[in-house]
């Protein structure tokens, strides 16, 4: 017969025998920082991949449901042991359109399982195994997300603080099954980067002032649309530019573009094209106004030569930083719509990785204590400086002396006769090269006026403006302007927005998987030798010349003070050469617009003058033989 044990027996006997086993202690990863940065101690190609929607509080398409966010998302495995890591985020309406970076990459999921396998650009290859996850956000109104493309009306403009809450705790998401995302794995700190368009939408979410926000990286960004479609009063662009690009963002879903058309025709209907002064309209697409509510560190930068996103978005954004002691930092190239990734790689690459180490990692690596300002003066020389305009640079009245027929002088005092006026005709068919070219012979259509051979170089930082006091023949006229070089010089051609590919080995950042690199194709200036060069211009209309918010008819004959800023410049004119100014009418390629009639202009020279930022003042000026008598 079996004896029966008692079960508290067994489990006392079991106490006493069984073999003690150690709890295993498992450690929570951590980033690993070494020389100042931090290293790629994590996989690529086992990293995590999710794709959710976010949930908005927008009805952009007006369908009675809120428009939800499509973000995809890439993340190191260790975080699901308890590694914490920020987000580097790019926003963008053209991820399944015109795509990002110089190879136009698309996002691809190639095997069908809902989750993205081709990232564009380096950023996940290179930041993912450096302790970084990576979201790639479609644009409300765009790609996977619902709602309808405003062309960075409000609706939009919501679409990165909206991730940025969500990453944060305070606001929610779910799944391709409809089940809620909850982020555990966050840091609490974001970055928002992009060129364009995606900088726009970086800069709306900056000034939203939203928490969990720290920096922002806005490439060739337009920060105030009025300024990207118009200027002083005068339409840059085509009659109704923004529902064309609403259009182009949306090229593939022709279900989108016809639900969208009425938004889009009530866009047509308030832009203005009529008049092009500025109007409310414009008021939510200018972030100009809110740089006041700037939590999060800038680090601009731009093409000087940038003639699709002009200059003058970086300039007037910089001093609104400069204003509100918002921590900042600023390249400008000798390029024109390009990414640096594509005209200094390896800077900045480096830089880029130091920036985003120290305001999302928290790691002291000394970058804020280095100059803020990396600029190139002239093609290939890279400059650092505290801050731009150079300090040192100092507004320098240059007076528009009347000649004969031909050319007039540029002098630092007004001419000693009696008050002269010169006349011209506008002539709104007149090209850009006809405007500048030979400018000692006579033109009835433009007004020039030449330095003499400088006796040594003379730089520019900063924004020209030439002041006229002008009349018109009728009640209104258009106003335009140009510095120009005149003498040999080498400069980074404009076609190509300077930039071209070439054949060399591809250059790789980052880690692979087997469906995505971050290799690219290298990428060269293309230099060129010139006779002559337009350094920068500058348009107004006559009718906005004391507010580009209401036009106001001149009075055919009567002179007015009309001020036409520029578009910002950091150059060098070579001694030997000359320094010319030009007026003109209508500008053909620069306005979209002309008058349909053809008034006749006339400038009054003895007080008329253009206000250069030389680096040296006064005294510069001289010494590179700028009369002053």
């Amino acid at each position: 017969m079996r004896a029966i044990i008692p079960i508290g027996t067994v489990l006392a006997m079991l106490a006493v025998t069984a073999p003690a086993v150690a709890a295993e202690r498992v450690e929570t990863p951590t980033v690993t920082v070494a020389d100042g940065v931090t290293q790629p101690v994590f996989g690529y190609a086992d990293a995590i991949r999710e794709r959710v929607w976010v949930d908005t509080d927008v009805d952009s398409d007006r369908d009675g449901v809120k428009d939800i966010v499509r973000v995809d998302l890439i993340r190191p495995a260790a975080t699901e042991r308890g590694l914490k890591v920020p987000v580097i985020i790019d926003n963008s309406p053209y991820y399944t359109t015109l795509g990002r970076g110089n190879e136009s990459e698309l996002k691809a999921d190639v095997d069908g399982d809902g989750l993205l396998d081709r990232w564009p650009l380096f950023y996940d290859n290179y930041f993912v195994p450096r302790g970084y996850a990576v979201a790639l956000v479609d644009m409300v109104g765009t790609a996977g997300s619902t709602g309808c493309p405003t062309i960075q009306g409000a609706n939009e403009n919501a679409t990165g603080p909206a991730v940025v809450d969500w990453l944060n705790g305070r606001r929610d998401a779910h799944d391709s099954h409809g089940d809620p995302v909850v982020v555990d794995w966050h840091n609490g700190r974001s970055g928002m980067i992009g060129k364009s368009y995606d900088a726009s939408l970086a800069m709306a979410a900056a000034v939203s002032g939203v928490e969990g926000l720290s920096t922002v990286v806005p490439i060739a960004g337009p920060y105030n649309y009025y300024d990207y479609t118009r200027a002083n009063g005068i339409v840059t662009r085509g009659n109704n530019y923004l529902g064309s690009l609403a259009r182009t963002i949306t090229a593939d879903d022709p279900a989108r573009q016809s639900r969208c058309a009425p938004v889009w025709n009530e866009i047509a209907a308030d832009d203005g094209d009529e008049h092009g002064d500025y109007t409310p309209f414009w008021h939510e697409r200018n972030y100009l106004d809110d740089a006041a509510k700037i939590k999060a560190s800038v680090f601009l930068v731009h093409g000087i030569q940038d003639d699709n996103v002009r200059a003058d978005h970086f300039s007037k954004f910089w001093e609104a930083l400069k204003t509100y002691d918002v921590p900042r930092k600023l390249w400008i190239g000798r390029v024109g719509h390009v990414e640096p990734f594509d005209f200094r790689r390896d800077v900045w690459v480096d830089t880029l990785h130091r920036w985003f180490d120290y305001w999302l990692q928290g790691v002291d690596n000394g970058i804020t204590g280095e100059p803020k300002v990396d600029v190139e003066p002239s093609v290939g020389v890279w400059e650092r400086h505290a801050d731009w305009p150079i300090p040192g640079t100092g507004n320098v009245n240059v007076w528009l002396r009347p000649g004969a027929d031909s050319a007039g002088e540029l002098a630092l005092t007004p001419a000693k006769a009696a008050p002269t006026t010169r006349s011209f005709t506008d002539n709104p068919s007149q090209t850009e090269a006809t405007m500048i070219n030979n400018p000692d012979q006579p033109n009835g259509s433009r007004l020039a006026f030449l330095s003499p051979p400088l006796a040594e170089d003379l730089r520019i930082s900063g924004t020209p403006v030439v002041n006229l006091v002008a009349s018109s023949s009728l009640d209104e006229a258009y106003f335009g302007a140009i510095l120009v070089e005149y003498g040999p010089s080498t400069q980074n051609n404009r076609t190509g927005d300077g930039v071209v590919q070439t054949t060399l080995p591809e250059e790789c950042y980052g880690e692979s998987s087997p469906s995505d690199d971050g290799c690219y194709r290298p990428v060269a200036y293309r230099p060129t030798d010139v006779t002559q060069w337009r350094v920068t211009k500058g348009i107004r209309d006559g009718q906005n010349r004391d507010s580009i918010a209401a036009a106001d008819p001149m009075t055919p004959g009567q002179m007015y003070e009309i001020s036409i800023p520029l578009l910002p410049e950091d150059y060098v004119f070579s001694a030997g050469n000359r320094i010319g100014v030009v007026i003109v009418g209508s500008y053909r390629g620069y306005s979209a617009a002309t008058l349909a009639s053809r008034p006749t202009i006339t400038v009054d020279t003895k007080v008329s003058h253009v206000s250069l930022p030389v680096l040296g003042g006064q005294q510069a000026a001289r010494r590179a033989g700028i009369p002053h008598r």
